[in-house]
């Protein structure tokens, strides 16, 4: 076969790997015989994953300061090229100290930091990091999580304070970072993504009055992404969809 028909091979990253999405992303990805490399990315490795993939998977643990990720993004681009697909799946909707703000009266200043630290800062600093490293001749699509709540326009119910302000920041931010890219990396799309809800960790206190067919699995979430991703539109910007690539305002 002539070299240049063939399909390139698929190198991904994923970041905040430990989750259950991002583990569904792994697992499909790693299925299909066209990914070469996946480099994935967590504060702590998954055996059963990393035994199970071999070579073509590699674990990287990152603690998410902003020192951590300046050392992993220079590791890599001083070694790798050409990824085809990142995602970054880092988020925080509860602690068994924090709770979503149902009143003006929930809100804390330390409540606010961490939430805006995980679900803002860290998905920022893994953008502006990896920023050389995406720049190439190869079409490149990163997806961001983000949430639908984060929406300003669909904002009807209100409550869940820092939540919604840590998703419409990042929002704020993916937009931004995609018009500077259109000059610096064109080859690069960005998404925020909406999972839907999912049963996670993440989502479990929430799940009561969810309709038993908007609960959806983290493989199905996965297999929505991947399917999103290889069908994009790349001559538009930024791009905020849900699982089932429909837009949502931003």
């Amino acid at each position: 076969m002539n070299q240049e028909a063939r399909k390139p091979m698929t190198r991904a990253i994923v970041i905040g790997a430990n989750s259950s999405i991002a583990q569904s992303i792994i697992e499909q990805l790693l299925a299909d015989s066209t990914v070469e490399q996946l480099i994935a990315i967590s504060r702590k490795k998954t055996p059963d994953l990393l035994s199970k993939f071999g070579s073509k998977l590699r674990w990287i643990c990152c603690d998410y300061s902003e020192e951590a990720i300046k050392e992993v993004c220079g590791n890599l681009n001083a070694s790798e090229k050409d990824f085809s697909h990142v995602f970054i799946c880092n988020g925080l909707l509860h602690t068994e100290q924090i709770t979503p703000e149902k009143r003006l009266e929930d809100i804390g200043a330390e409540k606010l930091q961490a939430i805006l630290h995980t679900n803002t800062i860290v998905p920022m600093l893994w953008l502006a990091n990896l920023a050389p490293l995406l720049k190439s001749k190869v079409d490149c699509s990163v997806a961001v999580f983000s949430a639908r709540v984060g929406s300003i326009e669909d904002n009807r119910s209100g409550g869940w304070y820092a939540y919604r302000a840590s998703k419409s920041a990042l929002n704020m931010l993916i937009k931004t970072t995609s018009i500077e890219f259109s000059r610096r990396a064109p080859n690069v799309k960005l998404i925020a993504f909406h999972p839907g809800t999912t049963d996670t960790q993440l989502s479990k206190p929430f799940q009561r009055n969810v309709p038993e067919d908007k609960l959806f699995t983290p493989k199905f979430v996965a297999r929505s992404l991947l399917e999103i991703m290889e069908n994009l539109d790349r001559e538009s910007g930024a791009e905020f969809l849900d699982w089932a690539g429909k837009p949502i305002s931003w």
